[in-house]
């Protein structure tokens, strides 16, 4: 999103031919405990709340080079950290993409498939992001290094599908379809374009949509592979 300018998916014309019961019991977990620490804590507790399950990179390093009682600790992060956000648009945006774009790609993977690689995206991301600046003491919350990876495997798997989406540019505002090939590319790009900016972690989602891109492409390569070898 670049200033007084939106990209909003609502929509993608792929039918799924199961219920996605991975990405809709990770979206109702999101979506409980962020009413939880959003209602039900005091804020300084919520402020808390991330120090303690968000993910730091200097923590992570610090454990990983000498520190190993606290590295389970800061390993479990890089989890409880995938199910905390810091506000309504945080989650919603969030939420909305992995709806949009997750339901198709559990279809093509598989529940339990789907459910595995949904963490290991997340993972991945993180580690990006660690790599990227291991010296933040920044706490890094929110699924938005899984959710990329199942952006980089919708690329892959459905190039073609037309995702209507909701266009902002200062007062225009439109309803637009545009193929996920272009859509999700720029999306990609975008990361970029804004890595300098701060209190965003762009380089989980470049990396989760990386891993997003490769996985898919292994398993769209494997899957070919099956069907030429029953031919």
């Amino acid at each position: 999103m670049i200033r007084n300018t939106a990209v909003i998916p609502l929509k993608d014309n792929i039918p799924t031919r199961t219920f996605p019961i991975i990405t809709v019991s990770i979206i109702f977990v999101n979506i409980i405990i962020f009413l939880w620490q959003r209602f039900a804590l005091e804020p300084g507790a919520a402020a808390m709340l991330y120090s303690y399950y968000g993910l730091v990179p200097h923590e992570i390093v610090t454990s990983a080079l000498g520190r190993y009682d606290l590295f389970p600790y800061n390993l479990m992060t890089v989890f409880t950290s995938m199910f905390l956000h810091g506000g309504f648009l945080h989650i919603i945006g969030n939420m909305l993409y992995l709806w949009i774009f997750g339901n198709n790609i559990e279809d093509r993977l598989g529940h339990i498939r789907f459910f595995f690689f949904y963490f290991v995206a997340g993972v991945f991301a993180a580690a990006f992001q660690v790599f990227y600046d291991p010296s933040s003491e920044v706490p890094m919350i929110g699924a938005s290094g899984a959710v990329s990876g199942v952006l980089g495997a919708y690329l892959v798997s459905y190039p073609r599908a037309r995702v209507k989406t909701l266009l902002i540019i200062f007062i225009f505002i439109k309803i637009v379809e545009i193929p996920a090939i272009v859509l999700l590319t720029i999306w990609f790009f975008m990361q970029f374009l804004y890595a300098g900016m701060d209190g965003i972690a762009w380089y989980a989602h470049v990396g989760g949509f990386i891993f997003g891109l490769v996985c898919a492409w292994l398993f769209t390569l494997r899957s070919d592979r099956q069907r030429a070898a029953r031919a």
